[in-house]
């Protein structure tokens, strides 16, 4: 069919086409992903289908017709050999300024014994240095090092908003575009989710070095929340985003915690929200004092809390939960929220470990994110989901999904007898805290290969030596469980090639920028 029919999308499509492609939950072969021009993907293509359409194997580089359910588009093909290709890990809670201590507080401190509170000093000590311009630089070396690792979307959890000295500036929002200005300009996704600060906590003094963050009106909040809402949605529809279009960046909202905002504030924020469709993110239950705290003001555990007041939906994500009963993981299951766990920080800190699980039980969807940045990987922030809960549990495959007629979760010597293992099934749902559920939880429209969705993904160099030599069938378990950075190879976000051959085109640039900011501030 010409693409000259009035059926003919504009522009020129473009067809990858890998070894092996990840759908549903196992690789399929001789499979291309068409997206358009804008970006959606159009249909996962059997080449059986373009070999028919073409007469014959198609040339790399060459333009062919094709037609999906009445539509005709002209398709580029490129091809991506030795290469396995996945769709791009959402990261569902960043902070990216912290980019800038890593390897910084990994030291014994005067206090009695280190924790979550010794460590909070430190990052109080540089985000009260940062300027526009520094955040900029610290967060684009965040989010790049981020693409380079195969994730194609952030939440960023962002509450630095006034000055140094606690005053404001001209524009409210002018940090949080900082941020997004990064974003952009390495090609990442971002949810930009602008953090509600009213406190330094429950009968607790200011604390000097929070300036930075303090807006203790709600009406205040909310009024720049909306501000940013409005200014991203504008920006994206001067980029073309529509509904068919999904855009760069678009705005959430997050209640620090209930230590840093009352409960008054905290559901004015939850029904601002509402109103406007935002996702919503809160630290919950991160640190036992946390916990304890909340119960001494309110008489309430922080999950029970919120749910008493409405605010668990399906648009909520409750980051950590790392202290949480039984009870609470059943309010979160039956309100449809989402937990972000982000095990390398929580181990970073002190912590504690998540109760996935339990979460996994009742039905809670569990994203991930890299919060303090110690390292940015996500794949390792999957496997330690399920390798902390094995240390704990003392036994394997804890989050393996039970087989049939088996409510223990499975037989570890299964594939040994050649029967069905649950390896995969266990590899699958790890890969969707990673993708899936961290889409969802930042409202992106990614994280799964599906005609209408992003074009979003990462590809995986079958001849790496970490995963050299696995099937088919093992080879999700082989990426998410043992694969190595060096294998991560090309990043594509809305059809667009940011990554090749494991390098950003701006590294060079983003990386001594970044390393002249750090001389700057720690003397060295």
């Amino acid at each position: 069919m010409s693409t000259s029919d009035q059926n003919t999308e504009p522009g020129t499509a473009v067809t990858w086409v890998p070894d092996l492609l990840y759908d549903g939950g196992r690789f399929r072969r001789d499979v291309g992903l068409t997206c358009d021009a804008r970006g959606r993907i159009v249909t996962l293509l059997p080449l059986g289908s373009l070999r028919t359409l073409t007469g014959g194997e198609p040339r790399e580089g060459e333009t062919y017709d094709i037609t999906v359910a009445d539509r005709y588009f002209a398709t580029r093909f490129v091809r991506l050999r030795g290469r396995a290709l996945l769709p791009g890990m959402v990261n569902a809670h960043s902070h990216a300024f912290q980019r800038v201590i890593r390897g910084r507080t990994e030291y014994r401190s005067p206090a009695a014994s280190d924790s979550f509170w010794t460590w909070r000093e430190m990052m109080y000590s540089a985000a009260a240095r940062l300027s526009p311009e520094d955040l900029y630089d610290a967060s684009r070396m965040a989010f790049m090092e981020m693409m380079l690792t195969g994730i194609t979307a952030v939440g960023e959890f962002h509450y630095l908003h006034r000055p140094p000295e606690g005053a404001a500036y001209d524009d409210p929002n002018l940090l949080a575009k900082e941020v997004v200005r990064a974003a952009r300009d390495v090609g990442l996704r971002i949810a930009l989710l602008r953090v509600a600060y009213a406190r330094s906590g429950y009968r607790t003094p200011p604390n000097e070095r929070q300036r930075r963050f303090i807006e203790s009106d709600p009406a205040e909040f909310i009024r720049h929340a909306e501000a940013l809402d409005d200014d991203l949605a504008r920006a994206a529809r001067d980029d073309g985003a529509d509904d068919e279009v999904p855009p760069l960046a678009w705005a959430g909202v997050a209640p620090h915690s209930v230590r840093a905002v009352p409960v008054e504030y905290a559901r004015a924020v939850a029904e601002f929200a509402r109103a406007r469709a935002l996702s919503v993110h809160m630290h919950v239950a991160e640190q036992p004092a946390e916990v304890a705290a909340c119960v001494e003001e309110t008489g309430l555990t922080p999950v029970a809390l919120l749910a008493e007041n409405g605010m668990l939906n399906s648009q909520f994500t409750g980051v950590h939960a790392v202290h949480v009963t039984p009870e609470e993981t059943a309010a979160l299951a039956a309100a449809g929220a989402t937990v972000c766990a982000c095990p390398t920080t929580e181990r970073n800190l002190g912590d504690g470990v998540v109760p996935a699980d339990e979460m996994f039980a009742r039905g809670v969807r569990v994203a991930l994110g890299t919060d303090s940045h110690a390292q940015i990987d996500l794949l390792e922030d999957a496997r330690e989901l399920e390798y902390h809960l094995r240390l704990q549990k003392l036994r394997r495959n804890v989050l393996a999904p039970p087989a049939a007629g088996d409510p223990s979760g499975g037989d570890d010597n299964a594939r040994a007898r050649g029967e069905a293992s649950e390896l995969p099934a266990l590899a699958a749902r790890l890969f969707d805290c990673a993708t899936s559920a961290g889409a969802h939880s930042v409202g992106a429209d990614s994280g799964r290969l599906a005609p209408g969705r992003a074009a979003d993904f990462f590809t995986v160099d079958l001849d790496d030596p970490s995963v050299a030599g696995a099937s088919e069938d093992d080879l999700l378990p082989a990426i998410v469980f043992s694969l190595a950075r060096t294998a991560l190879r090309e990043t594509v976000v809305g059809g667009r090639l940011v990554v090749s051959e494991g390098r950003h085109p701006s590294q060079e640039e983003v990386t001594a920028r970044f390393s002249s900011l750090q001389r700057r501030l720690w003397g060295r």
